[in-house]
């Protein structure tokens, strides 16, 4: 049986795989078994999502934790059974790991009253003070990963709709999977001490890219 600290967690829908995936593909909706069909099937939702959302959220949306659970739901609401719910279970990235699975409605709280509140609506018009508001959210959403997966995308389409609110184009994040994706990992366990400057430096050629090809 699967344990997650004292407790046995392999009832929880969210801590199950796939029948027949051999444990690469979460327990879904739709029955698929193969990663990259998920993959694909994930990425189409997020499309399909982002179409939405950008008609939802308006340049004076103040984002809150309650929107931020609706953005992860409206994707993966087809798929997960668990979108849109905070984690229940403990998950780490090799030895890092993210905010206790009891913490995070508390963190999540923390993060609407000190990070949203703060830099939301992102109406700024300072190209480096953009950088830093989407550097700091970005980040802190990630390290507390609230949700049992798309977390690091869940938060990418926030920075995406915040970059709108800021009158900037769709923001290309190809680098960060690519060339950039050990640098975008370091940058966010750089701000475990709350150093946001590498988040800040690749935000600033994340915009300067999508500025580029608008």
């Amino acid at each position: 049986m699967k344990k997650d600290g004292r407790y046995d967690v392999s009832d929880l829908p969210e801590a199950q795989f796939e029948p027949g995936s051999k444990e690469q593909v979460l327990r879904n909706l739709l029955g698929i078994k193969s990663p990259k069909a998920m993959d694909d099937t994930e990425t189409r939702a997020l499309e399909k999502a982002m179409v939405g959302l950008v008609g939802k959220y308006d340049e004076n949306h103040r984002f809150t934790a309650a929107d931020i659970r609706e953005i992860h739901r409206l994707w993966l609401g087809e798929i997960y059974g668990w979108a849109g719910e905070y984690r229940q279970v403990n998950i780490s990235k090799g030895e890092f790991p993210f905010a206790a699975a009891a913490r995070v409605p508390d963190v999540m709280g923390e993060f609407e009253k000190v990070v949203l509140a703060r830099y939301t609506p992102c109406k700024l018009k300072d190209g480096a003070a953009i950088a830093h508001a989407l550097a700091v959210t970005h980040v802190e959403l990630v390290l507390i990963h609230p949700f049992r997966d798309g977390n690091g995308r869940a938060a990418r389409i926030l920075s995406i709709l915040m970059a709108l609110q800021a009158g900037l184009p769709p923001l290309d994040f190809s680098s960060i999977a690519e060339e950039k994706k050990k640098e975008y990992f370091a940058a966010v366990q750089a701000g475990l001490d709350k150093n946001y400057a590498p988040m800040k430096r690749l935000f600033t050629e994340i915009i300067e890219r999508s500025l580029a090809s608008s």
